[in-house]
């Protein structure tokens, strides 16, 4: 999957579309997810082009790593979430069913989570 400058994470860094910022510091923007899964659902995104985690791990320099994963933690005490947990999940590619190719990062909390994972069968 490429980098599109012109999908919706993109946009809310440029300002073209608005959103429901918690936080915002050089290498990462917060904010409300519109369609929340969760009683509390924020995604961060870092500021740099960077499709998947996997593509951050590889091109992000250790700056950009260490501020995005540090607002990471930040949103979450921000959100009350550390008190009774929180799950963290990146999806990256379409098996993971990612839908936007700007890596970010959704924080769910505020009741209980469930298992992890669908369970797989044979």
């Amino acid at each position: 999957m490429a980098y599109d400058p012109q999908n919706i994470f993109a946009k809310i860094l440029r300002g073209e579309i608005p959103c429901n910022k918690i936080l915002e510091d050089d290498w990462a923007l917060a904010f409300h997810d519109i369609q929340p899964q969760a009683p509390i659902h924020a995604l961060v995104i870092p500021k740099g082009p960077y499709v998947s985690m996997d593509d951050f791990s590889q091109n992000g320099s250790a700056d950009e790593i260490a501020g995005f994963f540090r607002a990471v933690g930040t949103v979450a005490r921000e959100l009350g979430m550390t008190d009774d947990g929180y799950r963290m999940l990146a999806n990256n590619g379409a098996d993971a069913h990612q839908e936007v190719p700007h890596l970010h990062v959704h924080l769910f909390a505020g009741h209980d989570l469930g298992s992890m994972i669908k369970k797989f069968k044979d």
